[in-house]
């Protein structure tokens, strides 16, 4: 088990993989600020001035915590909220990352086609001396 996990290493495939994975984890944090720090800005400012990742459905107030001296009397209680606006936020990511995955793959298999669709040269014509040698074979073999 050690000898094949040694050869799956040795492969170049891993390295590969590791190097879209780390690729595809900064790309992903790069459309991440796209979105949050570029297209949801001005898109809250048209709509009002609204900051999306504020965005919530609460649920349950939060309270905050009583004191009395040092004494707890009531403990904090957090919010409970959906926040939509997250959600929002994360399918804008998502639909930017799918597109542009979209692209990558219609551009590979745009070039794959080119590829298998590229005619082999034809053959040279063959020249006088061997079409006449080619005859003189044939008629010798008759």
């Amino acid at each position: 088990m050690l000898k094949e996990f040694k050869e799956f290493i040795q492969r170049g495939n891993v390295l590969e993989l590791a190097v879209g994975f780390i690729m595809a984890t900064y790309f992903g944090a790069i459309v991440k600020s796209l979105v949050n720090d570029i297209i949801m800005p001005p898109v809250g400012m048209a709509i009002g001035g609204v900051d999306f990742a504020q965005l919530k459905l609460v649920l349950k107030e939060g309270t905050p915590a009583v004191m009395s001296g040092e004494d707890v009397v009531s403990p904090e209680v957090a919010e409970v909220a959906i926040m939509y606006g997250n959600f929002i936020n994360i399918v804008l990511t998502f639909l930017i990352v799918a597109f542009v995955v979209f692209l990558v793959v219609k551009m590979y298999n745009n070039y794959l086609k080119k590829k298998e669709v590229a005619p082999d040269p034809a053959p040279p014509k063959p020249t006088v001396e061997v079409e006449l040698l080619t005859e003189i074979r044939d008629a010798l073999k008759r």
